[in-house]
């Protein structure tokens, strides 16, 4: 079991991050009698997962969708086909961010050259 100091270090984020995604319902920590909070190896993971999902900008409320369709998952209730659904449309805005990356790379690129050929002493530092 980790505290919120330790999962913090361990995702590279903020222990300020981790309780807002609490307060959004995102996390779902168990608690000591005192108070502290504690998290496994399985929240420790699915927080790694929801950083990712925001680091490509996926909205709160979309991975709050998601985790609420987790919890509804049953034996006789499976969500499996919308979580699929959601993560699939994401793949599609994530697909779309790199193109558009690429495409700022390659312009980057260009101008690099047009700077280089006015400085030709200068070593390329890429």
């Amino acid at each position: 079991m980790y505290t919120i100091s330790e999962i913090s270090q361990l995702t590279e984020t903020t222990a300020h991050t981790i309780r807002y995604y609490e307060k959004e319902g995102l996390l779902f920590p168990t608690r000591t009698a005192g108070g502290v909070r504690r998290y496994d190896e399985s929240q420790l993971t699915w927080l790694r997962f929801v950083l990712r999902l925001r680091a490509t900008h996926m909205p709160i409320d979309q991975i709050r969708e998601y985790v609420e369709l987790f919890l509804a998952s049953s034996e006789t209730h499976d969500t499996s086909l919308e979580r699929l659904r959601l993560l699939e449309a994401h793949q599609q805005n994530v697909r779309q961010q790199l193109a558009e990356l690429i495409r700022t790379e390659q312009m980057i690129t260009e101008k690099i050259a047009v700077y280089q050929q006015l400085h030709p002493t200068v070593k390329e530092t890429i």
